[in-house]
């Protein structure tokens, strides 16, 4: 029995036999793992994609509940507004939030990441520039650096009040 193995994968229909049957669980476990995920919910703008995560609800509920949420979706605040950017942020933030709950080594409470806090800035500064665009002006002439707006403005698109 164990000739007829060695026989049946050394020849060449016995590897392509067992490589498409490995290509074909991995492909499966992908496709199981992308439909429990919710994986195309990440595509879309909705703000329900991002309580996809449990761990978001107490961010998604404060939002729904904020002056935000008439204007803005969470991607207007978390996302470049450029189509390449915003896919190539998707993506980034997709693989870091899939391995690190995947792998449950995060921060609690959860903290924005230095490039994507980068993302928030440069969209406050956009959707409020008539009301900020001196003040962000002389800040940066005093340090270099800028007023960063949840310095002050905290919980004004969620999180504690």
């Amino acid at each position: 029995m164990l000739n007829r193995i060695r026989t049946f994968v050394s020849s060449n229909f016995g590897w392509l036999a067992v490589a498409a049957a490995i290509f074909g669980a991995a492909a499966g476990i992908g496709a199981f793992t992308f439909h429990y995920a919710h994986g195309l919910s990440y595509m879309s703008s909705e703000p329900e994609a991002c309580r996809n995560c449990h761990i978001m609800n107490t961010q998604f509920d404060s939002w729904n509940n904020s002056p935000h949420r008439e204007k803005a979706l969470c991607v207007d605040c978390h996302l470049p507004h450029d189509i390449a950017g915003k896919y190539f942020a998707k993506s980034m933030n997709g693989y870091h939030h899939s391995a690190a709950f995947t792998l449950q080594n995060f921060d609690w409470p959860i903290r924005i990441k230095p490039h994507n806090a980068e993302i928030l800035q440069e969209n406050c500064e956009r959707c409020h520039k008539d009301m900020v665009e001196n003040i962000v002006a002389m800040e940066k002439m005093g340090n270099g650096e800028g007023a960063k707006c949840v310095h002050c403005h905290k919980s004004v698109g969620h999180g504690p009040k």
